[in-house]
């Protein structure tokens, strides 16, 4: 293997993505719905109980169907709404949802393997969509979605909630006009805690109330291996992403965005492991990735475990634990949540912040009504990026192999952030006594892209992994129709 060298990465030029305005259309009303937007909420075990909650505040919306594989999740969704005054039709099949004439748009909040076909279902059955992050399960995917959202002129929203902040806008626009002067390096944390999800003997027993088939969809039916089947998806390869694609998609997306970056990056090494403990998980739960773009270079780092072992605090770097620090020439900028950006010059003074934000859905609703992708602060395009960042970094992790620590400081000795970053990643270890001598990290393989195709260039087993094998008839179409 070649070592890591920043100088010799492939390079991306020409950026930019285009814009789309759709022309006007008039959706299909009942009688009676004064011009209201008719919602169905997809999914709502977890997030989808926010949807739920930030529809209801909309001004000119109704809540009008609900869906979800677990019959249990569905009725007391509806026994809620109900005890509101509130009643709307149910669906554990999403397929039955989609053709009803009631529903204009749909709010997406199902695990992450079920995101871009119930949006790309959507989308043929002539509804707009919100579709939650990582809005796709593989860049293949991804593209798709973009590709059935341009072609049917739909509005699709991604959950990138901060997209929709006015703060960390405004600290995009005053690092862009060189106010810090050059980017040097762009890091996203998600040091998050992520406690064992524990080991099970064998298969397990699936919930009552749980339309097994229907709940995997695109992802093989295969034996529960895990004690609880919600949430616990997050940390298995088939339905998730690792915390990579879960928690910290949302600061991989705001660190693109400082960048400007409308591709993907050229070149791709990840690194790490499931660390600390033995469980059913397969994603790790300590990881760095790094993206090799033209303007600097967007280092990318998860941590699952505290700050040492037997404590309960997470780590921080530079003020923030889940974050983005923009490391400038002239200083740098902290991101420490999802609405606000501080700046501070060289000596660590702060000398600028920019707080605000409004609501995402409402964001969407604006855009649904207007027609007009430029009014989206998150259009799908965005989140196809975003959420393949993640899952290159990932396909580098998974394709690569446990190495001894200093074979690993010698391959990446030349990129002094990346070795800076590792470092840091090796004392946290030990500080949870973990032996990376013994209990080695992978290294992930160096992958080259082409940004234009999405595709790696020279590695089969790596483009393979830009998609997958699909469970009929849950099928991501590889032709738009």
């Amino acid at each position: 293997m070649n070592k890591i060298n920043r100088r010799s990465f492939i390079r991306s030029t020409a950026l930019g993505a285009a814009t789309v305005s759709l022309s006007a259309r008039s959706w299909a009303q009942v009688e009676g719905s004064n011009s209201d937007v008719r919602f169905a909420v997809i999914g709502f075990n977890g997030r989808g109980g926010d949807h739920m909650k930030e529809i209801a505040k909309l001004e000119g919306t109704r809540l009008t169907a609900l869906c979800d594989a677990d019959e249990n999740v569905l009725n007391q969704g509806v026994a809620r709404l109900k005890d509101d005054g509130k009643t709307v039709d149910s669906f554990k099949d999403m397929r039955k949802l989609l053709e009803s004439k009631n529903i204009d748009a749909v709010s997406i909040a199902t695990p992450n393997h079920w995101h871009s076909l119930a949006a790309i279902w959507a989308i043929q059955a002539g509804k707009d969509v919100y579709v939650e992050k990582p809005v796709c399960h593989n860049v293949f995917e991804g593209r798709q979605l973009v590709k059935f959202a341009r072609a049917h002129k739909k509005i699709v929203q991604t959950g990138t909630q901060s997209r929709s902040s006015s703060g960390i806008r405004e600290a995009v626009a005053w690092i862009n006009d060189g106010n810090l002067g050059k980017i040097q390096i762009v890091r996203g944390l998600c040091y998050k805690p992520r406690g064992s999800i524990g080991k099970v003997d064998g298969p397990q027993p699936i919930p009552a109330g749980v339309d097994y088939d229907l709940w995997c969809g695109p992802a093989p039916m295969e034996p529960l291996m895990r004690k609880r089947l919600h949430y616990d998806w997050h940390w298995v390869w088939p339905t998730g992403n690792g915390d990579l694609g879960n928690q910290g998609i949302h600061q991989m997306d705001i660190a693109r965005w400082f960048l400007g970056e409308n591709e993907l990056s050229p070149r791709i090494l990840s690194l790490g492991g499931r660390l600390g403990y033995i469980d059913d998980g397969t994603t790790p739960n300590t990881q760095i990735v790094y993206h090799d773009y033209k303007k600097a270079p967007l280092i990318f780092e998860v941590r699952g475990l505290p700050e040492a072992k037997g404590q309960k605090n997470m780590d921080k770097f530079m003020g923030a634990s889940i974050g983005v620090i923009v490391h400038c020439e002239k200083g740098h900028v902290l991101v420490p949540n999802y609405s606000s950006a501080i700046v501070f010059d060289k000596e660590g003074n702060k000398i600028q912040e920019f707080k605000g934000a409004e609501s995402h859905h409402a964001n969407f609703l604006k855009g649904v009504r207007s027609r007009n992708i430029q009014d989206l602060n998150a259009d799908i395009l965005e989140g196809h990026l975003s959420s393949s960042l993640c899952h290159t970094g990932n396909i580098s992790y998974r394709l690569g192999h446990k190495e001894r620590p200093e074979k690993i400081k010698e391959m990446i000795k030349d990129d002094k952030g990346l070795t800076e970053t590792f470092e840091r990643m090796a004392a946290h270890l030990e500080a949870n006594e973990v032996d990376i001598t013994k209990d080695q990290i992978a290294l992930g393989i160096p992958l080259k892209m082409d940004p234009k195709t999405e595709r790696f260039i020279g590695n089969k087993s790596a483009d393979a992994m830009l998609t997958r094998d699909y469970r009929a008839p849950y099928v991501v179409p590889s032709k738009v129709i």
